[in-house]
């Protein structure tokens, strides 16, 4: 008699809630070029995934649940998998907040390009803080945190347990604060100093109204702010590291039981 393959249904129940949270996760954790990949390779990625966390699955508290009971724990996972994603995605959005800012007052806005993640017109400066974000989330080891944050809410909230409640949201927003402040702390030099060369200009234009200081403008400030911008380029690993240990502690308080 030929043996046959049977799968335990609680195991595939824990298969099926543990592959919706990371699923979801996966919308928003910033690995590089994961946007923009074959939804093929993404599904992949969130399949090898889960079954890295077969040690952590668990069975549903109810063994034989209905298709409501098992579409609002589906629906449960994705969305503690989305909060879990979203806070990881606040430490790359302060540097991109952080150019946005420099492009704007450096005039760096008037050219855009095509950005590799999204496919959608960005300025230079965002581009490259896109990639360099992507660089050092890769560079400071953070995509092995976020794993171990994933086994750690499994253990916290076993799939099927956890139940979506405003608390999530409360603990979620403050770290979202988190993008303002990384993004300030980047580029404030660079833009005091082009508020200077503002000033500078307009005195001297006051001084000399025949001056065509219009032409002068936007060359001044773009070679001083890249100039400034490369100065302080070594500071950002510094503020990423923090900011990056800021979400996580942020990270570990929002699985917290």
């Amino acid at each position: 008699m030929r043996d046959e393959l049977a799968v335990p249904i609680p195991l595939l129940y824990g298969f099926l809630l543990t592959l919706a949270r990371v699923g979801g996760a996966l919308v928003f954790v910033p690995l590089p070029g994961i946007r923009s990949g074959p939804e093929s390779v993404r599904a992949v990625l969130a399949v090898g995934m889960t079954l890295a966390l077969f040690s952590r699955w668990s069975a549903p508290p109810i063994a034989n649940p209905g298709i409501g009971e098992l579409a609002g724990w589906l629906l449960t996972e994705a969305a503690i998998g989305l909060a879990i994603g979203l806070a990881v995605s606040f430490i790359t959005e302060g540097f991109l907040l952080a150019a946005q800012i420099l492009s704007l007052q450096a005039g760096f806005s008037y050219a855009s390009t095509v950005d590799p993640t999204t496919k959608a017109d960005s300025t230079v400066l965002v581009v490259i803080a896109q990639l360099l974000a992507g660089l050092l989330f890769l560079a400071t080891d953070l995509d092995r945190q976020v794993f171990l944050a994933f086994a750690r809410s499994l253990e916290t909230f076993p799939p099927g347990s956890a139940l979506a409640s405003p608390a999530l949201a409360d603990k979620l927003i403050p770290l979202g604060a988190g993008i303002f402040s990384t993004g300030l702390r980047l580029v404030l030099p660079v833009v005091i100093l082009l508020v200077m060369v503002d000033i500078a200009l307009a005195l001297l234009g006051r001084l000399n109204a025949h001056l065509q200081l219009l032409t002068l403008a936007f060359p001044i400030k773009i070679l001083a702010g890249l100039g400034l911008l490369a100065w302080i380029l070594v500071l950002f690993p510094r503020v990423f590291n923090q900011s990056a240990e800021h979400t996580l502690a942020g990270l570990h308080i929002l699985i917290a039981p």
